[in-house]
């Protein structure tokens, strides 16, 4: 659901507020401090104070729940706040499964990467070559690049606006073809290449390249090339499956009706309209090594990982924001490659520098996970995880000439 009008999402969030003191038992629920530091997570000298007041006071009117996990080179911090489901106070259980959204997407520019490596696929091979009758015969070529950063001009599919359709439909099932053909019929965003829009519809194509190319499900070429490799227990594309599967905390979407505002649960829910693009299932733990090992070259190898730091070159000689699966976040003269990720109850992201040594996970169950405005719980949490962020590293200085 999105609200844009300000007075009415004050007067949702106070509707909330009643609705949750009304739904969650009292007590220890309300007021459940955030989890203790996880053993898997060495402290060493970070001081997680900061992060812990970010996520602290759990449930709100915001949000339900939140697990966070933070990693610099004075320690790390893995953290939880607030309830398992509203219908209890059972706390977040430990290495709690969650929705993961859009950080899917780098998962997919990984996989991608690899088939480019061992030659199955080339970047500037295009979508007609690989998938031949997909696209409309007088469509300009659109590469395997395009796909990855956004550059590519696929229009996205129109569905009818509000929530209600959307819990309506919340067990459909869509192939991947349904959705490009619906897509198709709307005007072609720009001409290939020389702008950039974030969509799911590039990511949606390079899901059907690789089980194009591999003979081999979408889920199963995750797990074979990146879940089983680097030990990921909580990782799994979910198919048409709508539950998820193992311990997690449970996700709440505000709906208001007749004027008053209810809860929904939204955690079973079909993924089939984001394959690829916002499908997958993860945990903290999970996430942070398959960040820490892509980072390090140890999921796509040089010269291909260079693609999920290169932002594209765009008309007029603009520079794109998206790479190839990530996002450049500018931050006092550093870059934070970061992914974020919403699904109905669930918001997931991901941030670490390039050298890896400052890393974020974070999940959090927010009421509204896909309106225009960012969940404050979110809000806190990134504002916490760029104060431990590092200073950049001194430039040298070259002295007039040397």
């Amino acid at each position: 659901m999105k609200i844009t009008d300000a007075a009415r999402r004050r007067a949702v969030a106070a509707a909330l507020a009643g609705a949750l003191v009304a739904t969650v038992l009292p007590g220890a629920a309300l007021a459940a401090p955030p989890g203790a530091h996880r053993p898997d997570c060495a402290i060493g000298t970070l001081d997680p104070t900061p992060m812990r007041q970010a996520i602290a006071g759990l449930p709100t009117d915001d949000a339900t729940s939140a697990q966070v996990r933070v990693t610099t080179v004075d320690g790390c911090w893995t953290g939880t706040s607030g309830v398992r489901t509203l219908r209890g106070s059972a706390p977040v259980p430990p290495h709690a499964r969650f929705r993961v959204g859009s950080v899917t997407k780098t998962f997919t520019a990984a996989v991608t990467l690899q088939l480019v490596a061992e030659g199955r696929l080339d970047l500037d091979g295009t979508v007609q070559r690989y998938l031949p009758g997909l696209l409309p015969a007088d469509y300009p070529p659109v590469t395997v690049r395009q796909l990855l950063n956004h550059t590519n001009g696929i229009p996205s599919p129109t569905l009818p606006a509000g929530i209600e359709w959307q819990l309506a439909h919340r067990y459909d099932r869509w192939t991947p073809e349904q959705i490009v053909r619906l897509g198709l019929r709307n005007p072609r965003e720009f001409e290939p290449g020389t702008d950039q829009h974030y969509t799911n519809m590039g990511y949606i194509v390079a899901g059907m390249l690789i089980e194009k190319v591999t003979g081999h499900s979408y889920a199963e070429e995750v797990r074979r090339r990146i879940a089983r490799p680097l030990g990921l227990r909580d990782t799994y594309a979910p198919g048409d499956d709508p539950r998820i599967r193992g311990p997690h905390a449970h996700g709440y979407q505000a709906v208001v009706r007749d004027g008053r505002t209810e809860l929904v649960d939204a955690t079973v829910w079909s993924q089939t309209f984001t394959p690829a693009a916002g499908n997958l299932i993860s945990s903290l733990s999970d996430l942070d090594t398959f960040m820490t090992a892509l980072f390090a070259g140890r999921v796509v190898p040089e010269p291909w990982l260079t693609e999920m730091f290169t932002r594209p070159v765009l008309a007029d000689d603009r520079t794109g924001e998206y790479s190839a699966g990530l996002t450049a976040m500018p931050v006092g003269g550093q870059t934070l490659w970061i992914k974020t990720g919403s699904r109905y109850g669930y918001l997931a992201g991901v941030a670490a520098t390039r050298d890896g040594r400052f890393r974020v996970e974070y999940s959090i169950t927010a009421t509204d996970a896909k309106s225009e405005e960012l969940s404050r719980t979110v809000q806190a949490v990134i504002g916490a995880a760029l104060g431990m962020l590092p200073p950049a590293a001194p430039q040298p200085t070259v002295s007039p000439g040397s």
